[in-house]
Formats: structure tokens, C-alpha cells, sequence
């Protein structure tokens, strides 16, 4: 395990800039994006991604899926991307594309379904690579605090094969090259909270984690770490005050000691979320860690 230190100072459509989308604005002109593409062939609004093309994009290119946070039940597709625009903006402008997925809340269908609506949105771009120019043999998975969490269990349980985790039908064929897990918590017992039916992750179980181990235990990503699964780089606020440090440092020495690949990096004095993950260092790591895993040298 390595583990680096931060310091500070301190509806459809095709457009190059659409109207309805907050986020565009802040990517490099000529960045296509494509809106609101139903993923699971029914009309449920959660059931929409959104597509960031790079501009001039040549080939097959790279793949990179974004998992929004927000306890399982809140937010959706443009959330984390509104603090992290410099980063988003950086991996289209290196010629890798971003889906970034809504799915359904625990407040809806408990988990798994909201994993499930992450694999289903993931066969989808998978079976319509070639429509969107994509290389199947590159997909990485990003997520943020609750995605970290979705991100992190796409990335893992992708080798054990659980039919639970997909919908009837999916295309399972897909591989994850690499996981981005911005906080995304690792062992859903360890939140203090976690006797509360009514907790995030007491909702997301449709119990209290300590009254139902066996759901916390199926649905915790560090379940499914095993020495076949993909490179990991997980970044962390030093002073999370919502998913302890622990919760990465977990994860990463599980990693560890199954010898998977991984990185830890914790950013001193940052809070849950926001601006201070979308700095020069953090974002150089990032881009530097797709770059390797899908194995482009320039």
C-alpha cells in the first residue's frame, strides 16, 4: 500500500453546449454531450446517464463512469461534478470520456437495486460501444462518498459473479480496468449510526446495519476484495466528518493484503466533500492512475 500525504496552503440530445445541462460550461469547447439516454429501456427518471464526449476524439477511446454521492438518496448525475470541475474537465481534455449515471435511491428500492442500476448502466455502454465510439477493453469506474461506495462494490464484485447485482437480461461481459473511490465508505457497520434504522445506511438496508450483519455484510465492498480484482486509487478527506478515514484505510489494507493494486491518498484537512479534492495534486494523481491503468504512455 502506498499512502501519499497532501498539504495546502492554505430529454436526448447532441450539442456541443447544452441548455439544460449545469455542467457543460465548464469543459473545453467542442466537448460533445449527449443527454439524458435511458439506459434500461423504460421511462424511469433515474434510469438516465449523460454522455461527455472529448472533442476530435480518434479510435476507440477510454471510458471513465461516474457515481454521484448523496447517502444512497439524494442528488443525482451533476452533483460531485459541480465541485470537481477542473478534474472532469481534465480527463474529457485527455481524451477519455465520462457517463455520468443517475440511479435509484434506497428511499425507493433498497439495495441492491441501486448496484444494479449501476451494472445495468454500465451492459448498456457496453453493448452501445460502438455506437459511442468507446473501447470496451478500457472502462474505469469513478464514484463520490455513497458512489465511492457503488463504484467500489461495481469494482469488486464484477469477478464473484453475484446474479443479485445485475437486472434479468444485463450483459455481464463487461471488465472494470481501474476504481477512482473519492470517501466512499468500505464496512457499513463501522458508521457510528449504524444501529439506526433510519440512517443512511440503515435506509439504504432497509435496516440497521448492527441488527441485520449479514445484509451490512453483503452490501460492504470490503466483502468481495480478492487478489483478482482491478487497481484501486482511493482518495480521502483527513477530517471527513461523514465516512471516517477508517473506512478508506480499511479498504486499502484489505487490498493490500490480497496484493491488489492501490494507492491511498488523504488530503489534509478536507472535509467530506468539495473544492479541496479538485486541486493540481489530486487531479494529477487521477489523471496519471487512468493514464497507467488504460495503459496509454503519452
Amino acid at each position: 500500500m502506498k499512502k501519499l500525504i497532501i498539504f495546502f496552503c492554505i430529454s436526448y440530445s447532441t450539442v456541443s453546449f447544452g441548455q439544460g445541462n449545469p455542467n457543460i460550461h465548464f469543459f473545453s469547447e467542442g466537448t460533445q454531450l449527449k443527454e439524458n439516454i435511458p439506459y434500461n429501456n423504460d421511462s424511469h427518471q433515474k434510469h438516465l446517464l449523460d454522455l461527455y464526449l472529448p472533442k476530435n476524439a480518434k479510435g476507440k477511446i477510454p471510458l471513465v463512469v461516474l457515481i454521484h454521492g448523496g447517502a444512497w438518496l439524494s442528488n443525482d448525475k451533476y452533483a460531485d461534478m459541480g465541485y470537481m470541475t477542473k478534474t472532469m474537465a481534465a480527463i474529457v481534455d485527455a481524451g477519455y470520456a465520462i457517463a455520468s449515471i443517475d440511479y435509484r435511491f434506497s428511499t425507493e428500492a433498497i439495495f441492491p437495486a441501486n448496484l444494479q442500476d449501476c451494472n445495468r448502466a454500465i451492459s448498456f455502454l457496453y453493448d452501445h460501444a460502438d455506437k459511442y465510439g468507446f473501447d470496451v477493453n478500457r472502462f474505469a469506474v469513478m464514484g463520490f462518498s455513497a458512489g465511492g461506495h457503488l463504484a467500489n462494490m461495481v469494482g469488486l464484485t464484477k469477478n464473484n459473479h453475484v446474479a443479485d447485482f445485475f437486472m434479468k437480461g444485463s450483459n455481464t461481459a463487461f471488465r472494470i480496468k481501474a476504481v477512482v473511490d473519492f470517501y466512499g465508505p468500505a464496512e457499513l457497520v463501522l458508521f457510528p449510526t449504524s444501529n439506526d434504522p433510519k440512517s443512511p445506511e440503515g435506509i439504504l438496508l432497509g435496516a440497521a446495519p448492527l441488527d441485520r450483519p449479514d445484509l451490512a455484510k453483503i452490501a460492504s465492498p470490503i466483502t468481495y476484495v480478492d487478489k483478482n480484482d482491478p487497481p484501486f486509487l482511493i482518495i480521502q478527506g483527513e477530517k471527513d466528518e461523514s465516512v471516517n478515514p477508517k473506512q478508506s484505510q480499511l479498504l486499502s489494507s484489505w487490498l493490500t493484503v490480497k496484493g491488489v493494486q492501490n494507492e491511498l491518498i488523504i488530503v489534509k484537512d478536507a472535509p467530506h466533500y468539495g473544492v479541496m479534492f479538485d486541486v493540481d495534486d489530486v487531479r494529477n494523481k487521477v489523471i496519471s492512475f487512468l493514464k497507467k491503468q488504460f495503459g496509454i504512455s503519452n
